[in-house]
Order: C-alpha cells, then structure tokens, then sequence
C-alpha cells in the first residue's frame, strides 16, 4: 500500500457523529459548536467534544468567533483520509482477487480428483469382473 494509514484519522472517522459533523459542515459551510447542535440530537458540549477529536486529527480547523470557536473542513486533510480510503480498498481488492484464485484453484482440483475417480468406476475392464464375480 503506497498510503500509509493513520489509525488516529480513522478511528476519529470512525464514530458516526462525527462522519455527521463533517457532512454537514461540508453542506452548509462553517459553524460553531451551538450552531450544528442545534442541527443534531446533541447537546452543545457533546457536539464540541467531537469537534475537539475532528480538530485533533486536522480533519477540521477552528479559528475564534466571539466567545466561540468556527470550525470548517480541512479539504485536504479529508482529501488525504479519502486517499487512505482508496488505497485500503485496492490493497483489500487485489488480497480478495488473489483468495479467489486461490479458491478457484481449488474448486479444479476438487473437480479432477472426483472426475478421476469416478471414471476408474466406469472402468469397462473393472465392471466386467464386477459383472462375473456376480
């Protein structure tokens, strides 16, 4: 993989509150803590704590508004998360493509074994002694 992956962006990434917090700064732009609160079922403090793990990992920046803070999207750190997504997912695709040849592979040799052992049975020279011996 030519993406190294960050555990600590992607476990931030990870919680569905805060995949809800980016979505909707990146719909309706900048906001405070009490702004998007008052978009979600959470309370302020609860929104500001997961403002806090965003900013943590870079993926938004705060910058002072009055007595609060305005966070916005970091576009290229989320850009960067999206290519350690895309890198994962092609390390998983090739991993997954090599297992099923590896299965396919198999499922042949499977396939030969029985077929060879079920033509030694119609073996017309080992039916004849079958037949006789009867």
């Amino acid at each position: 993989m030519s993406t190294p992956v960050d555990d600590e962006l992607w476990s931030a990434i990870g919680d569905p509150t805060r995949r809800t917090l980016i979505d909707l700064l990146l719909a309706t732009g900048p906001g405070t803590a009490t702004s998007l609160s008052a978009d979600l079922p959470l309370t302020r403090q609860a929104v500001s704590k997961h403002l806090a793990v965003l900013d943590r990992v870079g993926l938004v920046r705060a910058e002072p508004a009055g007595r609060e803070r305005r966070y916005q999207v970091d576009e290229a750190q989320l850009a960067r998360a999206a290519a350690q997504l895309a890198a994962v997912g092609t390390a998983w695709d090739a991993r997954l493509r090599r297992i099923k040849r590896i299965a396919e592979a198999i499922e042949r040799s499977r396939n030969s074994k029985s077929e060879h052992s079920s033509t030694a049975h119609e073996d017309p020279a080992h039916n004849h002694e079958q037949d006789e011996g009867a």
